[in-house]
């Protein structure tokens, strides 16, 4: 295996934030349009938050999500390009990241079942502690 493998799921999960962007702005702009807001009423922080039905406000939530636990599988991702410690068992963990992460941005942007996406998000989280975890415990020779 390569080193560089370890960049397709990267690259899938930058890829993901920039889908939930746009679709983010899609719902935003249909909402203000569709509503006839003008946009000095939105000038003030958190405005449009304060008026946005879940349909709109849960893609820009979801965005923030993005850039919380996947932040640190970025780092881990760089870590492990840079170290040569990237295997199988890495590729596969980020890759259960990736599509846990995928799945959880769906269900929060679209219907929103909690008890759902908890589960998705616990999981896909549960990916990045194990990789963190793992590289901690090779990188302070704990296990090879």
């Amino acid at each position: 295996m390569t080193q560089d493998t370890i960049f397709s799921p990267f690259f899938a999960t930058v890829f993901l934030t920039f889908i939930v962007w746009v679709y983010m702005y899609i719902r935003r702009i249909s909402f203000i349009t569709s509503r006839k807001i003008a946009l000095n009423e939105l000038a003030v922080p958190g405005a449009l938050a304060q008026i946005s039905p879940p349909s709109v406000s849960n893609p820009s939530d979801n965005l923030k999500n993005l850039f919380e636990i996947p932040v640190l599988f970025y780092a881990l991702v760089l870590y492990l390009f840079v170290t040569k410690q990237v295997d199988t068992v890495y590729v596969n963990a980020a890759w259960v990241f990736v599509v846990f992460r995928t799945l959880h941005s769906a269900v929060h942007c679209t219907f929103n079942l909690i008890i759902l996406r908890f589960y998705l998000y616990l999981f896909a989280t549960f990916a990045v502690w194990f990789i963190a975890i793992r590289a901690a415990l090779i990188h302070f020779g704990t296990i090879n």
